[in-house]
């Protein structure tokens, strides 16, 4: 499959280069374009994913941090293979390829929260890069045009904690846990031995672990996750002793601020997509944005 909208030329370039890394079988492999969105594109190309960063983001000397610790756990994370390559001022990198997760099979809850909870368990340095603050929540909402269902996430938004929000320092108390920085399946491949690893490692730092749980427990409290599937997950986190939330009593006092946050990050890309498109939001979009008029009720959350 050929893709150049990311920028003229660039897929053939990382299927140059996928061709030099991987095996004799990759110089007859057929390019397949695996992810093109947002500014980023993957390729596959035989055994091996080569990937073109967004141009917009910082790949110096924390990436490079990151990748180190990525190498540290291959049993949880894919890392590269070699350092980033620059094409045309663009980061490049070059992985094993993994099979993604079959969004029509079994999803793999349980070995994604085991893989999260062996993460989360990890020692890291105190110079170990630090994962910030969840960014992209208010740029999606600044994204977003003008409407009722922009309203309401709007109204969501303002009840969340200025430092999510923009504004003012990231809390001290935000956790020192080895974290992904923006865990969904769609981050998880089977690898090449068959076991389950986590990729793309650009957020990859120290911060508080319920991020990590908060994509999954937003869409079960929008009603878009089936409960059995929020059971498997946050079981299999307990069980594995992740240290993101209790290991009995309420879940909710540590993914309550994370979830609401993801909750509308969520919604505020269905209305963009939805806008977009020029069409209605269809049945799990609109109930993250019913979700974010049952947060701006409650009221501020801060």
């Amino acid at each position: 499959m050929h893709s150049e909208t990311v920028q003229p030329g660039l897929f053939a370039r990382l299927v140059e280069i996928g061709r030099g890394v991987g095996r004799d079988s990759a110089a007859e492999a057929e390019p397949e374009t695996l992810y093109d969105r947002h500014g980023v594109l993957v390729v596959r190309v035989g055994d091996v994913a080569v990937k073109a960063h967004q141009a917009d983001r910082e790949h110096g000397a924390l990436f490079l941090e990151r990748i180190r610790l990525a190498g540290a756990v291959p049993d949880v994370l894919v890392a590269p293979l070699g350092a980033p390559i620059d094409v045309d001022g663009r980061t490049v990198t070059v992985y094993p390829y993994g099979r993604p997760v079959d969004p029509q099979g079994d999803l793999p809850w349980e070995e994604g929260a085991r893989l999260l909870a062996v993460l989360h368990s990890m020692t890291v340095s105190a110079d170990a890069p630090s994962w910030g603050r969840p960014a992209r929540v208010a740029r999606r909402v600044s994204e977003m045009g003008h409407g009722p269902a922009e309203d309401v996430v709007r109204r969501a938004f303002a009840t969340l904690p200025a430092w999510i929000r923009g504004d003012g320092d990231v809390p001290s108390d935000t956790g020192k846990c080895l974290i992904h920085g923006d865990w969904h399946l769609g981050q998880m491949v089977r690898a090449q031995d068959g076991r389950w690893r986590l990729i793309d490692i650009e957020d990859l730092g120290t911060g508080d672990p319920a991020w990590d749980l908060a994509r999954p427990a937003a869409l079960y409290s929008a009603g878009v996750l089936h409960p059995d599937e929020w059971s498997r997950f946050l079981g299999a986190y307990q069980g594995a002793g992740g240290p993101a939330v209790p290991a009995e009593g309420d879940p909710w006092t540590a993914l309550d601020i994370p979830a609401r946050s993801l909750a509308i990050q969520i919604a505020a890309t269905c209305v963009i997509s939805a806008e977009r498109e020029n069409r209605p939001l269809d049945g799990p979009e609109q109930a993250m944005v019913d979700a974010c008029g049952r947060i701006s009720a409650a009221g501020d959350a801060a």
